[in-house]
Formats: C-alpha cells, structure tokens, sequence
C-alpha cells in the first residue's frame, strides 16, 4: 500500500480516559531553572514522537499498559523533574516546578492493523492526528504535563502495540 492510500485509511480509535502517573514515590520539591540552550524562544513546542513495538515473549503474558504504567512512576521517583510544569519566571526565564503531579497517560485501542498503514513507517506518519489524542488543556508548554503518553493496540495484531510521546 502507498502512503497515499493509508493516508486515506479509515479506522476507529477507542480510548480510556486520560490519567496522571505520578512517581512511585516522594519527590523532592524545588525548582531548577533550565539551560540557556533548553531556553531558547524557538523551542517552545512539543514534539510528537511514534515508536513501534512487538510483543516481549519473556513477559509472559503480561499487560504491556500495567508495565509500562509502573515502570514510569517508578522512573519519575529518580527523574522527578519529569514529573513537573514548565513555569516561567523574570525575563521570560523557564524553570522546572518539581510539583511531582506525573504524566499524561492514555491507553487506546485501534481498529486498524499495522499492515494497513504500508510499508514505509517513518515521518511524516500517516493518520498520526487520528492515532494520537488530544487531551484538552496539555498541548501548550507552560503549566502543563511534560510528556504524553499514549499506547494504541492494533487490530487482530496482540503483539504489536504503538507508543506515541508527545
């Protein structure tokens, strides 16, 4: 199939509703102002980013949402700054408020196999608006989650799910 017939492709995407993970654990609560380089006007926007993944035979059956779930507030414990808002201070200066309030996590389901979008699976990814949610109010920079988190299930493929960050 051409990128022009899966850009043409018609599906359905059902999802949960949105919730935050939060660290597994007490995170220390400061702020940490960021890097001339991370501050730079020009930057100030999310980057969506899509991975592909094939089911694990060693996690034994395991839902692959329940482990990545606790694998991220287990993360967020040692990065905790990930689990914070993008405040901005004097000057226009962004800082980091470590408030430990979590991410943005969504699990979904697709009505479309990964074989129905072609051969070529690289930018620009067709139907990317369609798989990916909006969560109202997380589209911005300040004040909101610092990472989207979504996983979609593929039809009639249990072994291949998609990680979408945004």
């Amino acid at each position: 199939m051409d990128s022009k017939q899966s850009s043409e492709l018609v599906f359905t995407v059902w999802r949960q509703k949105p919730e935050l993970i939060a660290p597994e654990k007490p995170t220390p609560r400061e702020t940490k102002f960021l890097s001339d380089i991370d501050d730079q006007e020009g930057m100030r926007f999310q980057i969506p980013v899509i991975q592909f993944y094939s089911k694990n035979s060693p996690m034994g059956g395991k839902d692959p949402v329940n482990v990545i779930k606790k694998a991220i507030a287990e993360t967020l414990v040692f990065y905790y700054p990930f689990a914070g808002r993008l405040r901005e201070g004097t000057g226009r200066k962004l800082m980091v408020d470590c408030t430990g309030e979590g991410n943005m996590f969504v699990d979904a389901d697709a009505d479309v196999t990964l074989e129905e979008f072609g051969d070529e699976l690289h930018p620009p990814f067709p139907c990317l608006d369609e798989l990916l949610f909006y969560v109202p109010h997380s589209a911005g920079v300040l004040n909101c989650t610092l990472l989207l988190i979504q996983v979609n299930y593929f039809s009639f493929l249990p072994n291949v799910w998609l990680f979408i960050l945004g």
